[in-house]
């Protein structure tokens, strides 16, 4: 859960929620986890990730689309679709061949690293990704294995729920009978659009795309008037709420996953040597 929760506070100040598996993988190496293991435990968290929040963000752009918001509901499709083609392709690609690094990447590497460092850096990723792919085969032949990946999707849908049922409950503290499913959509359209590489951890694409989600496709009388007289103070808070508090606790498992347990060793050491 430390991992977990640990790895999260990186992803929630990168842009387009990226970094977090890096630090998984690491904790998971570190604790005896072969790598290629550990980036296929990382990549099939990824793809319950993606494979729900596009879903999501499809069928919010649809549902927007129907109820006269089109360009809000264009948008959170377009945005949704490159990532979910990417990380379609990969389980496609990764289930029946190895993925090597593209060729224009490594003149790349070689451009920034010295050769010897290159040529390492470049056979290393090279070696992990076969060994993801031969993971990735593995897994996906295993009913068992698939019988997991979709009970981390059904984890991932209820986060989504939850995210959903606290911008529903803060919405009615103001006095706004906002439905369940409008909030459930405006979310997670919210996230869909969090993902653009323009801001760390989505700030101000979160809290604009769930304005621009419910001021457009809003049938409730006065709610477009009162987040706007209000200074959007509804979804100011449903983003403290999701964000910046959840910040805190995520910081401190990175803490604990890092600094902790080495402080800690740190400590016995010095007491053996003390009574040595």
């Amino acid at each position: 859960m430390n991992a977990r929760i640990g790895g999260e506070f990186v992803t929630q100040t990168t842009p387009s929620f990226i970094g977090g598996e890096i630090v998984r993988i690491a904790w998971l190496v570190k604790n005896g986890v072969s790598t290629g293991k550990a980036a296929w435990v990382a990549t099939a968290e990824i793809i319950a990730d993606v494979f729900v929040g596009s879903i999501l963000a499809f069928i919010a752009g649809i549902v927007a689309i129907f109820s006269g918001g089109s360009f809000i509901g264009i948008l959170v499709i377009i945005v949704a679709i490159p990532t979910f083609g990417f990380w379609f392709s990969v389980v496609v690609l990764s289930a029946n061949r190895n993925i090597q690094l593209p060729k224009f990447s490594l003149s790349l590497i070689k451009r920034f690293l010295s050769k010897e460092r290159s040529d390492h850096l470049i056979h290393s990723t090279n070696v992990t990704l076969a060994d993801l792919c031969k993971m990735s085969r593995e897994n996906f032949r295993s009913f068992n294995s698939v019988k997991v990946l979709s009970v981390g999707m059904a984890i991932t849908f209820v986060a989504f729920v939850f995210q959903g049922l606290s911008f529903l409950v803060l919405a009615q503290a103001v006095g706004e009978q906002v439905g369940f499913f409008q909030s459930f959509m405006a979310t997670s359209a919210a996230t869909a659009l969090s993902t653009l590489p323009i801001t760390i951890g989505g700030s101000g694409l979160a809290e604009l795309g769930v304005w621009a989600y419910i001021t457009n496709i809003s049938s409730i009388p006065h709610l477009t008037d009162v987040l706007n007289s209000s200074q959007l103070s509804v979804i100011i808070a449903w983003r403290i709420a999701t964000y910046q508090i959840p910040l805190v606790i995520m910081w401190i498992a990175l803490m604990r996953i890092t600094v902790g347990k080495d402080s800690i060793a740190n400590q016995v050491k010095s007491k053996n040597l003390d009574n040595s």
